[in-house]
């Protein structure tokens, strides 16, 4: 029980990284220096981990990830929208 608690809030705490990055984005309006590679592998990898959580039920697993797909998939959207000005 105490793994599950540490694990979940580990993830989260992990998840909120992107946040920072897509309000710098917003703020400069730019994505000059962010990498579509990694932030699109990122994406993809918390979505699988994301449906792999649900298919086992696993709360840590979905709780960790859950913040972290919209937040890589967010910073990658708006490397697009922003594109690579500045």
């Amino acid at each position: 029980m105490l793994i599950d608690i540490l694990a979940s809030v580990t993830g989260i705490l992990m998840s909120l990284a992107y946040y920072p990055e897509a309000l710098e984005i917003i703020k400069n309006k730019s994505s000059k220096n962010v990498s579509r590679l990694s932030y699109g592998l990122f994406a993809l990898g918390t979505t699988t981990w994301l449906v792999y959580g649900i298919i086992i039920k696993s709360l840590p697993v979905i709780l960790g990830f859950a913040l972290g797909v919209v937040g890589s998939w967010l910073v990658l959207i708006l490397t697009f929208v922003y594109g690579k000005k500045k």
